[in-house]
């Protein structure tokens, strides 16, 4: 049977590997799509991997999964499934991803693609290979809010472009006796420049297109954390990072993200400023678009609130009156929709591996800066 058939028909055939938050997030939206759309079949969701069979039955039995392994390759063997959901580490993406895409599945794999470059052009070159659909989990260009912005620019609502401003902080890593962790090494990348970074350059490339050149810096607030098992170990990565941007467009740009800024509990700001107005979106505001236009009357001016609503696409599929948002799990169900669009070969509001590859190397182009000191092109 097609893919397409198995979409319309039957239902494409799921494993998820890894029920941590994002794993949580994939199964929620596979349960949730049919119903939230009603366009598309219900998607079989058939095993389901975890690191022991313990944790994968448990895990299995609360979010629906007809089976459970401790081994994710057995997922890879299964011939009834079509797309296998990646949501485990970062460091693990690049195996399972390149073994999924061989094996002739689809691919939905959590952010960024790989901390090393060489892994994430390995998962290109793999998918290019197989045929298949690979899309990364960016879930907040699914934002209905994110949609309007674009077409707002693209319509010249602000006229043209000149200057962005993306920001991205948390604080979870904001007090210095948070016990070190696996985000705090090496191998799980540059630090914040990756597992931040990516994100509102996802929605730079979503709304306004590619990076040309960076000039990077990254820091760290603090030197060491205390160690699980006694003591203190060094920081091997920067939980703060910043960046000077030249688009592709001509417009210049800024890039600052911070995951130890207290009080910042999941805030994502777009600053857009155009020579006819300015638009402003702030994650902490998920429903609301800020945008200010010089045409009017001088003592009205100022920025007008624009609320998310049903004219929203897909806004409408959630809730039928306006002002009442959408949440960050329904963007993963969004997500799934166009993930299911994109196998159906239908276009989609998806980043595949190209996408993903055009943010990767801006990010290690930062990096680059950074060790090196001055002006990096992109795509060098």
């Amino acid at each position: 049977m097609s893919d397409v058939a198995k979409s319309v028909g039957k239902g494409l055939g799921i494993g998820l590997i890894g029920t941590g938050y994002m794993g949580k997030c994939h199964a929620l939206a596979w349960n949730a799509v049919a119903s939230t759309f009603g366009d598309v079949a219900r998607p079989r969701l058939l095993a389901l991997a975890e690191a022991s069979a313990e944790l994968a039955h448990a895990k299995a039995a609360e979010l629906g999964f007809a089976t459970a392994t401790a081994d994710w390759r057995d997922l890879v063997a299964n011939p009834d499934i079509d797309v296998i959901s990646i949501t485990t580490p970062n460091r693990f993406h690049a195996q399972m991803a390149i073994a999924a895409l061989e094996a002739g599945k689809h691919v939905w794999c959590e952010k960024p693609m790989a901390p090393g470059f060489a892994d994430a052009l390995a998962m290109q070159a793999a998918w290019r290979r197989s045929g298949k659909v690979a899309v990364l989990g960016y879930n907040y260009i699914q934002n209905p809010a994110m949609r309007l912005i674009r077409k707002l620019i693209g319509e010249g609502t602000i006229g043209v472009v000149n200057h962005v401003r993306l920001e991205m902080d948390e604080d979870f890593m904001a007090d210095r006796e948070t016990p070190f962790a696996m985000r705090n090494e090496a191998s799980a990348g540059y630090g914040a420049l990756d597992d931040f970074a990516v994100h509102p350059l996802s929605l730079l490339r979503f709304v306004l297109g590619g990076v040309a050149e960076v000039f990077g810096e990254m820091a760290r607030p603090y030197a060491d954390r205390p160690h699980p098992d006694g003591g203190r170990r060094a920081i091997e990565n920067y939980d703060i990072a910043m960046a000077l941007l030249r688009l592709e467009s001509g417009a210049s740009g800024l890039l600052t993200v911070n995951r130890a800024a207290w009080g910042r509990k999941g805030r994502i700001q777009l600053q857009i400023f155009g020579e006819a107005g300015t638009i402003v979106f702030d994650q902490e505001r998920f429903n609301e678009v800020q945008l200010f236009r010089r045409e009017g009357m001088e003592e009205t001016q100022g920025f007008r609130t624009i609320l998310s609503a049903p004219v929203h696409k897909p806004y409408d599929r959630f809730i039928p009156a306006p002002g009442h948002g959408l949440g960050f799990n329904d963007l993963k169900v969004i997500e799934c929709r166009e993930l299911i669009g994109r196998i159906r070969g239908e276009e989609a509001c998806v980043l595949d591996f190209d996408d993903g590859i055009a943010i990767e190397r801006t990010v290690h182009a930062i990096a680059d800066s950074f060790a090196k000191g001055g002006w990096i092109k992109v795509n060098a």
